[in-house]
Order: structure tokens, then sequence, then C-alpha cells
């Protein structure tokens, strides 16, 4: 027996003992810019925290119920080892080991990398108990009785998808660890040996018994009063149950924790494959910070959901993007639609609209006449100056570009929406008026190629990651004009790139990352360059001005200095509008995400009909919304003044088209309220003005389809040629009177009297600003 027991101590003490115990698992936390929590993000749900952090009652409880004698022995409880070791011939492999046995099992279940290896920490045999216990001697021998209980009251599953004692402590009673209350900590510790049995949500009886043995336990023990626990015991548990908010789907902000998501598990810097990127988000308790401003985002979501309704019937949707100019950093990122994995949900997909689709993103959406700029930039680059100046008819034919290959392109025919554009333009009144033949000649001009290459500095690339010149989408004469398919978040940041002074910076959501199992701080530098010449881009930004004054984006100011630009596309397919200060820049996108089968005409959105939507239209007034929100909290800034090497910022004098009708306006514009439309159109026609119908119809106590209003007012003294716009009753109910009220205080257009005042009822160019 001597010799016997000496040669199973000798094998014994010769067994692996050196048991590394890495942090377990716990939750990544991301953060808005202030700090306030946008998700978690886990595999198990655990917060890991210092023993002075937790109750000193919950340790009691844990140790009496566990291991009553835990602060006395070498880290084997003999006798319980020995009942142990018997019902473990039985197939009973629970009960009857110390705590700090209890910490080695689970620590070789949470470190198994294979599952041949997490068989092994699970077994039901005698070899895994001794294993099992080898550690725990050499475990005592290196850490102190108060790590071990730390260590395992973090690592233990209290069910219900808690693991360790603080996100227990906040999942079944909304407390943090140190906050536990006596029954509180007796519910907690009653847990840890059956968790599914014990869940205290799913079987509140089986729990309530388990606390009171725990209470009688810690009688035993000396570890609370027989008088505590007889007025806790059999009384109801007192649950305050915090659900888990695991990952995106719960967040107030899903797309963007969808694009933090992203950020991570695409970049090589945060591991070498995808599995492990994703495994050390969801392992490492990272403490993720952003730069999501939770007060531009809510104005951004407020704006998007009010003008496209989440689930609307036609379908459509609206996406918008916030960048701060100078650091690329993301403001916000909005889009009209639930987040969730069924896209056949009426207002629910999972697909961001608002990026690139290796960003969790889509294809894109060819962007419009929000190209435009693109195009002066490039011919204000090659020394060409604001009084370039083309005759620009209401359509003409453009040959002789050259892709960026040399190869010659078929000729192109373009036109203008509305021919009372025609005539010839420079880039003030090119720009004001976004006159496609105009920029058609300007691009030709200033070369494709050249164009295209100004583009791509401005950070401007394909939403579906195919370079311009890929042969099967290469770009084509209409570049100027937005017939890419980009993001959101593409064209807002190109247009912060002028609001910067040429400065281009990578878009950046995340600035710096705490990972709390290594200690290490990842910090996210803004990768910033300059790309354009501040003149250039100062001479784009006081273009840009322009189009509040009279121009496309009339009516849209936003009570401070801004510069912005119109998109939609043929067909009103999509229709879009982006716009800065000095110091945010957005862009919104309205639009099916079915396609082009799908256009922006007929519909009805939040009870609002619209005949057809243009950039101004929705996408405008979203972002109007926006931006008076957003920039509340910033300092007005002024943009520096137009760089004088660009030379005069007048516009030409036109002269009209000979095909053009002339009249007597002299009189002023007729009043022809209550007039047919074609009646109406024929006397203004007739008077020498330009007719701009408005598509939209306005409530108003005359006739249906008969004329409501006119702008400017009746007799108002306007030169010949000049643009009248014709408002339509919808035959429903008192309207405004044959006149229309002042002008709005930023200088914008008036709006019928039952819209909402973002709402421009007109655009006297919007037409204009149509792809080829």
């Amino acid at each position: 027996m001597g010799i016997t027991a000496r040669n199973v101590a000798t094998g014994f003490l010769n067994m692996p003992s050196e048991l590394e115990t890495p942090p377990p698992p716990q939750r990544s936390v991301i953060y808005d810019v202030d700090g306030g929590v946008i998700a978690e993000i886990y595999d198990q749900n655990r917060e890991v925290v210092a023993l002075e952090d937790m109750a000193p009652v919950m340790r009691d409880a844990i140790i009496a119920m566990e291991d009553s004698s835990f602060y006395e022995h070498g880290g084997i409880d003999i006798a319980g080892t020995f009942r142990a070791a018997l019902r473990t011939i039985s197939g009973d492999t629970e009960g009857g080991s110390s705590l700090t046995q209890q910490y080695v099992k689970n620590v070789l279940v949470e470190s198994a990398t294979s599952p041949a290896e997490l068989e092994e920490a699970r077994e039901t045999t005698i070899g895994r108990k001794v294993r099992e216990l080898r550690y725990a001697v050499a475990l005592e021998q290196e850490m102190s009785k108060d790590e071990i209980l730390e260590g395992y009251l973090n690592i233990a599953y209290f069910g219900d998808g808690a693991y360790g004692v603080e996100s227990a402590a906040q999942h079944f009673f909304s407390v943090s660890a140190t906050e536990l209350s006596l029954e509180q900590s007796a519910t907690l510790a009653g847990l840890v040996r059956y968790p599914y049995l014990y869940n205290p949500r799913l079987n509140p009886e089986a729990a309530q018994a388990r606390r009171d043995v725990v209470l009688s336990r810690m009688v035993d023990t000396g570890r609370t009063t027989a008088e505590e626990a007889e007025e806790i015991q059999g009384t109801e548990l007192a649950l305050d149950i915090t659900p888990h908010t695991n990952g995106c789907m719960p967040s107030e902000q899903p797309f963007f924790c969808d694009y933090v998501v992203q950020e991570i598990e695409k970049n090589d810097r945060f591991g070498e494959t995808e599995t492990e990127r994703a495994r050390w988000l969801r392992t490492a308790g990272l403490q993720i910070h952003t730069t999501l401003d939770a007060g531009m985002q809510e104005a951004a979501q407020d704006a998007v959901d009010e003008y496209v309704p989440r689930e609307n019937e036609s379908r459509k949707v609206a996406a918008e993007v916030l960048i701060e100019p100078g650091s690329g950093e993301v403001r916000a990122m909005a889009q009209s639609r639930n987040y969730g994995p069924d896209e056949s949900n009426l207002g629910e997909t999972s697909i961001n609209f608002t990026t690139d689709k290796d960003r969790g993103g889509s294809t894109g959406f060819q962007a419009g006449s929000t190209f435009k700029p693109f195009t002066l930039a490039a011919a204000l680059d090659e020394g060409l100056g604001f009084g370039t100046s083309f005759n620009s008819p209401g359509s003409t034919t453009v040959t002789g570009q050259r892709n960026c290959d040399g190869a010659p392109l078929a000729s192109w025919d373009v036109a203008n929406s509305n021919e009372s554009s025609g005539g010839d333009h420079n880039m003030v009144s090119g720009t004001k008026g976004s006159v496609n033949t105009y920029f058609a000649q300007l691009q030709k001009r200033v070369g494709l190629c050249d164009t295209i290459e100004m583009a791509e500095r401005l950070g401007v690339h394909r939403a579906d990651g195919e370079s311009f010149d890929n042969p099967r989408t290469q770009a084509n004469n209409s570049f100027t004009l937005g017939s890419e398919e980009v993001s959101p978040m593409t064209i807002s940041n190109a247009y912060a790139t002028f609001a910067s002074g040429g400065i281009y910076c990578e878009p950046q959501a995340i600035t710096r990352i705490e990972d709390r199992q290594s200690g290490e701080t990842i910090e996210m530098d803004n990768q910033c360059e300059r790309t354009i010449d501040e003149d250039v881009a100062d001479g784009v930004s006081h273009l840009l001005q322009q189009t509040f004054k009279g121009g496309t984006t009339s009516g849209l100011g936003i009570g401070r200095p801004a510069a912005a630009k119109t998109g939609t596309t043929d067909g009103n397919v999509f229709a879009w509008f982006a716009g800065y200060t000095p110091n945010l820049a957005g862009a919104v996108f309205v639009g099916d995400p079915r396609g082009s089968g799908y256009p922006l005409r007929n519909v009805t959105l939040d009870g609002r009909y619209y005949g057809a939507v243009f950039g101004a239209t929705i996408p405008g007034p979203i972002w109007q919304k926006t931006m008076r929100g957003a920039v509340e909290d910033l300092p007005e800034e002024d943009f520096p003044a137009a760089p004088s090497q660009f030379g005069s910022t007048s516009e030409p004098r036109r002269e009209r088209e000979p095909a053009q009708p002339t009249g007597n306006s002299e009189a002023g514009v007729p009043d022809v309220v209550g007039q047919s439309r074609d009646a109406a159109v024929d006397a203004l026609e007739a008077a020498g003005y330009v007719v701009n119908v408005s598509g939209d119809p306005m409530r108003s106590s005359e006739p249906e389809g008969s004329v409501a209003a006119v702008n400017p007012d009746p007799g108002s003294s306007l030169p010949e040629g000049a643009t009248v716009n014709v408002f339509l009753s919808d035959g429903e109910g008192s309207g405004p009177a044959s006149h229309s009220p002042d002008s709005s205080p930023d200088g914008g257009a008036w709006q019928p009297a039952d819209r909402p005042s973002a709402v421009p009822a007109w655009s006297p160019f919007a037409r204009d600003d149509e792809e080829d």
C-alpha cells in the first residue's frame, strides 16, 4: 500500500501543472463621440471586474454554497473530492469540487480551441478530475485566494446568457456587482451549479427555493444571521430583468453599428483573417470609441423618417451621411429602414444604403448632377476661370470625347429638361441652373479623363468596387451628369473635401479601440492629405453657394453660409442633394433599391403626393432639416472669398433663343388663377414668359386641375423670358389667394400653404437638374 501510494503521488506530481489563465471572453462595447453606448457585441455576455468591485456579501454567498473552507484548503477539498470520485464512477461529475477546481474546469472549457479540446475539458471521467486536481494544486501556488475567487466569479456562467457576476447582476437585477444585496447575492450564488434548472426568469419557483437553501447555508457557515435570512426566505424573487442587447439589431443606430463592425472585420490591421478579427471583436472586451454625434444622428434620422417613412408602401428609401470636413469623421449615418434580415418585411433591410458594398452597403446609385462640381474642379484646376462660357442651347450634340485609354467615344446627344435655361452660360450661371448642355461642353473642354481623375482625387469611386476604367463599367460621355453608381458616403466625403479647402480625408468611424484583455490601446489616426489646390476648392465652394441665390437650391438655406448641389437622374429614378458648411458636409439619396423600374414618379409618401421627385423636392428638405439641427452647436463660419485668379463672378447677359416665345411682359404676370392648365399656359407664354407647371397639386378651393396660384404674384414685373411657376389645385379645400406670400427670410421660394415650410413646392431650375 505504501509503494502504491508513493507511485500515485509521484505520478500525480509529474503530471503537467502549468495552466494559463487568460482573461475570459467578454463583451465589446461601441460608444459614440460623447461616450454614450451605441451597441454591445459579444459571444458571451461578460464584463470582467475586480474583486473589490463585487459586493462582499456576494463573495460570502458563493463561498458558503460552493466551498465553505475555500480560504483554508490548498486547492483540493479532500472530503468533497472523494465523494466526487465515487459519483464520477457512476457518471456524475457534478459536485464535490473546490472553487479552485471549478475555476480550473471553466478555464479549460473557455480556452479550448477545438472541439476535441472542448470535449476533453467536459468529459465524464476520473482522468478529467485528476487533471483538474493537479492544475488546482499548482494554481494555488501561483495565485492568491482572492485572485482565484475573482477569476471564478468572472468566468462562471449564471444562466440566461449572463457570464460572470457583473453581467449576471446587470441582467437579473439591473445593478452592478458592487451593489448586490444579500437577497440578490444568494439568488446568484444558487445558479452556478445548475444555471438552466434554477434560471430565475424561466423557473422562478425553483430559483426561489434554491436561494433559500443558499441563505440557510450562509447562516450555517456564519456568513449571515438567522434573522436576516428568515426575513428573506419564503418571499418572491425581486427580479428587475435587463434584456440582453447583443449586436446591432437592438441599437438605436443599427446601420452605423454595422458599419463599425464591418470596419473592424474587414481591416487586416486587426488580424490575419476575417474569422480572427470577428472573434477578437466578440471576445476581447473592446471599448470602441467612434465619431458618431448623437445629436446630429438624431437630426438626420428624424429628417429621413419624416419625408420617407420607413414602412412606406412605395418601398422608397432615403439615406444620409454627415461628415466633418478636415477629419473625415462620420458624424451621422441614417436611412429610412428598420434594421433586420428579412427583406420581404416592409421597411426592413440589413443593407446599409449609405455606404459601399464591401462595408455592408449596396452597389450604389447614379448620383445625377451632384457630379457636376467635379467637372468644375477639373476646369478650375486647369486654369479655366468662372467666365468660361459656352452657348448652351436646350439640346446639343457633343462629339470628339475620348476615354482614359484614348479611344474615341460616340457622339453624345444631351439636352436640358427645361429649354428656358438655354443661351450663353458661364460657370456661375451654368451651376446655378444646373445646365446639362453647359457641363457637357465644359467636360469636353477639360477632357473626360481629366474629369474622372479629379473625381478620384476627391475620393470618388464606384460603390461596387469596380474602377471607372474597367471595361465592363467604362465611364462614358455622361460622367459629368452622374452616370456612375456611388454611395452617399462617397458624395458626402467628396463635398467635405471642398469644404476643407482641398484636404481629403478617408471616412473615419472609429477614433480608438481599447483592448481590455491585452491592455493595448489602438489609436485610429485621421488619414488626410491635400489632393486639390486650396484655390480650386474655394472656387468650387463659391460656385455652389450661388445655387441658393435663384438656383436649384433656392428655398433650402439653413440660415448660415452653405454650398450645395441637387441631383436627379434620367426619368426621376434617383434624387440627391449634397451640401456643406465650412464645418459639416452631408449627402442625401432618395430612391427605390429595386432599380430603374420603380422611378420617383406618382408616389405618395407620408400622405403627400409627388408627381415627380427632383433633388430639391425631397432630398433637399431632408438635408435642410438635418443641417438646421446638426449645426446648432457648431460655430458659424464663412467660406473664403472667391479666388481672384478665376476672374469675375458675374453671370453673362444671355440672349433668348430664337425658338422661345415672345410677347408683351410690360403689364406684368397675368392673373390666371382659376383658369384651366392649358389656358393659363397659353396666357403666360403669350405675355412672354416661360411656364413651369408644378407636378405636385396643392390644396385649394379652386376646381381640381385648375390654377390655384402662380409665383411670382400676378402683376409682378418680370423681364421677358423669365420663368413663372404655376400650381394646380387638388380641389380639396381652401388654399392661398391668387398671390403668394413673401419669400422666406433666407431668400427661398414661396411654399404652398398646406405644405411644411421645408418642402419647396417648386424650383425654377429643378427640371434642368436631370441626367441625359
